[in-house]
């Protein structure tokens, strides 16, 4: 029987610049989807997310896998990943003066 599980991990934070969700240690799933929604209405351009991989949940690197931002309030952007060992994360570069109230979650299954 496989096993599934999901974890908020970020909840109504407001993203500008330089933001990342909270590292997540799922060494024990076979693949993951991450879904992003926004809680309001983002202001500017959004670009895009990308799927960080750790070794260590410290230090981290691009997976490969990136996302659009939602550009909409209740809009919602999805990445599916698989093969990416211990840790993950969901990182973004906004640009300047734009920012996003998201709700991140992983779902995860063995």
């Amino acid at each position: 029987m496989r096993t599934s599980m999901s974890a908020i991990v970020a909840r109504n934070e407001t993203w500008s610049g330089d933001a990342a969700t909270e590292p997540y240690e799922a060494g024990w799933a076979q693949e993951a989807i991450i879904f992003v929604r926004s809680l309001k209405t983002p202001a500017g351009p959004q670009g895009r997310a990308r799927v960080e991989i750790s070794p260590d949940g410290m230090n981290w690197v691009w997976e490969g896998t990136e996302i659009p931002l939602p550009d909409r309030k209740d809009a919602v952007t999805f990445a599916r990943v698989s093969h990416f060992g211990t840790w993950l994360r969901l990182a973004a570069t906004l640009p300047e003066s734009s920012t996003n109230t998201v709700l991140v979650t992983i779902h995860l299954k063995s």
